[in-house]
C-alpha cells in the first residue's frame, strides 16, 4: 500500500483484508489521543437523527431504482467497482457526515456490511440551498488493518504525510493476494503492474494537504434506535478510466465509537471504497 511520498522507509507491509472489525491494539487510547474532548462530545452530543427531511424524501427502507449502465461502463474500462446484488434494492441505513466541508453529505446505505459483505452507498453532497451538487455509488474495495504506530500514524494524518498525498498507488499484487481473478485484473491493470490515483481535494499542486476529519451518525432504523456513531479521517483520490469515466478512490479512517447504543463496540480500521459519480436521472427513491 503506498502513497506517494518519498519517505520509503514508511512503505512497509500492510495487511488488506476483506471485512475484518479487528481493532487496532489500545484502540480507544489511539482515538483519543487523535480527536479533542469538544469534538468528542460534540459528536455524543448529535446522536442518531429520526430519517425524514431527507434530500429526495430518502427513508430507511425505501426502494431505490438505481441504473446500472454507467457501472457496467466502468467496469468494460477496468473500474473496480461492484455493483449492488439483486436483492440491494431497499435503503438500510441512512447516515449524515459531520464535517467542515460547507454543505451537507448523506450517505444511502444499500448494504451496511459486515464480516463477509462490503457496504454499499450512495453519498449525496448537498449545498446550502438544499440542492444536490454531488452523486456518488461506492462499494468498499477492501478493509485495513494498520498494525504499527507509524501505520496508524499514515492513515490518521498525525504523520505529516501518508493519507493527503498527492498520489495513492494500488499494486496488481495487492488484488491477487485478495483472490480477485485473472480476468478482473486484466481489465484493471492491462499490462502494468499498478494504477494510480490523484488526490482531488485541497492545492492540487501540494505534495500533502491535510486529511478531513469529521463524524459520521448512521441509523438503521426509522426510529434511530439502531445504527452506528464513528470519527472518520479520509481523503478523496480519483482516476480516469481506459475511457472518459471517472473513478473515484475514497480512503477513509473510521474509529468506531457505538454500535446500537452500544458504547463497548469500538473499533479502528481503514476503508476503500471505490466510487462513480451517477446522474440524478439515473437514481429513483419511493
Amino acid at each position: 500500500t503506498h502513497f506517494a511520498s518519498d519517505r520509503t522507509e514508511s512503505e512497509t507491509a500492510l495487511q488488506l483484508v476483506k471485512g475484518s472489525s479487528m481493532a487496532w491494539k489500545d484502540a480507544w487510547s489511539y482515538a483519543q489521543r487523535v480527536f479533542t474532548s469538544d469534538a468528542k462530545e460534540s459528536a455524543e452530543q448529535q446522536g442518531p437523527r429520526e430519517d425524514d427531511n431527507l434530500p429526495l424524501k430518502a427513508r430507511v427502507g425505501s426502494v431505490v431504482t438505481l441504473q446500472k449502465t454507467p457501472m457496467i461502463r466502468a467496469q468494460a474500462q477496468g473500474s473496480l467497482i461492484q455493483l449492488p446484488n439483486d436483492d440491494e434494492t431497499l435503503i438500510r441505513a441512512i447516515s449524515r457526515v459531520r464535517t467542515d466541508i460547507d454543505g451537507k453529505i448523506f450517505r444511502y446505505y444499500l448494504s451496511v456490511g459486515d464480516e463477509d459483505q462490503a457496504e454499499k452507498f450512495i453519498e449525496l453532497y448537498v449545498d446550502a440551498q438544499d440542492q444536490i451538487r454531488e452523486l456518488n455509488y461506492y462499494s468498499r474495495l477492501c478493509r485495513l488493518i494498520p498494525e504499527s504506530a507509524e501505520d496508524q500514524a499514515i492513515f490518521s494524518g498525525e504523520a505529516g504525510y501518508g493519507l493527503g498525498d498527492l498520489q495513492y498507488t494500488l499494486w496488481r499484487s495487492q488484488l491477487e493476494e485478495l483472490g480477485w481473478t485473472e480476468e478482473l485484473l486484466e481489465a484493471t491493470f492491462l499490462d502494468q503492474d499498478h494504477v494510480q490515483y490523484q488526490r482531488v481535494a485541497g492545492d492540487p499542486y501540494a505534495d500533502y494537504v491535510a486529511p478531513f476529519r469529521g463524524s459520521e451518525t448512521r441509523i438503521d432504523s426509522s426510529d434511530g434506535r439502531q445504527g452506528l456513531q464513528q470519527q472518520i479521517i479520509f481523503m478523496p483520490y480519483a482516476r480516469r478510466l481506459a475511457g472518459e469515466d471517472k473513478e473515484l478512490l475514497l480512503i477513509s479512517t473510521e474509529i468506531v465509537e457505538s454500535e446500537h447504543g452500544d458504547r463497548n463496540k469500538r473499533g479502528i480500521y481503514v476503508d476503500f471504497m471505490v466510487g462513480i459519480p451517477i446522474d440524478i436521472e439515473r437514481l429513483v427513491v419511493q
